[in-house]
């Protein structure tokens, strides 16, 4: 039995995962990387453990090839390849590319995010699906502000896995950044911005987990969700 349970957190840890598909209106995309920038971990599906690399911002490793359209005020969700298998907060930032770059090839360096939903602990904490609403989810989504500016959008999801994250870098980042046009925007100014890497910091406590002591409390790394 004790092998068992072993074999099965052994299991556990190598249980990475990738979003590779957007949802809009309700339908999943057909194919991976459509609206989605293909990511480094497109085969590995290894998370990005260095908050300082410039992976932070799309772990990109091919431009876009395709734009989705949205409205302001409708529910976009990212689809995973597998179920996102290890406990933490599952977070959604945008940046809106200037006016006349080509999405399909914008860097979104320097100063450009904010973020606009965050699936965080709900208390009593621990490291179960009482606590991580979006724990062994395979899709995962939030509603764009109905004041956000129309406009073309890179959105950028991250689920955090805090697994292993009992010392500084040990936390894994998923993430991936998917092309969109907003409509039917408002005249909203969508805020803090933050840069990708420099949001964060290895030593940030939402980047740490305990399991013994557990906290008492948990707040997500990155700046104040924006609500339009």
């Amino acid at each position: 039995m004790k092998l068992l349970s072993l074999l099965a957190l052994a299991g556990t840890a190598q249980a990475h995962y990738r979003f590779s598909k957007l949802i809009v209106g309700g339908v999943a995309e057909a194919a991976e990387w459509t609206a989605v920038r293909m990511t480094k971990n497109y085969q590995s599906n290894a998370g990005v453990t260095d908050v300082n690399s410039a992976d932070m911002r799309c772990y990109q490793m091919r431009a876009g090839t395709h734009t989705a359209t949205v409205a302001a005020g409708s529910v976009l969700g990212f689809v995973a390849n597998a179920a996102v298998t290890h406990f933490g907060p599952v977070q959604f930032y945008m940046a809106r590319a200037p006016d006349g770059a080509d999405l399909n090839t914008w860097d979104p360096a320097g100063n450009v995010w904010f973020k606009v939903a965050s699936i965080s602990a709900v208390p009593p904490l621990g490291s179960g699906e009482s606590t991580w609403p979006a724990y062994n989810k395979k899709e995962v989504s939030f509603t764009i502000p109905k004041s956000v500016p129309s406009g073309n959008y890179l959105v950028r999801v991250e689920s955090i896995a805090l697994h292993q994250a009992q010392s500084v870098g040990g936390a894994q980042i998923y993430l991936s950044c998917a092309q969109v046009q907003v409509t039917g925007g408002g005249a909203g100014k969508p805020g803090p911005l933050v840069a990708f890497p420099g949001a964060y910091r290895a030593n940030d406590p939402g980047l740490l987990w305990s399991y013994y002591p557990i906290a008492t409390s948990y707040t997500a790394p990155g700046p104040a969700v924006w609500q339009g």
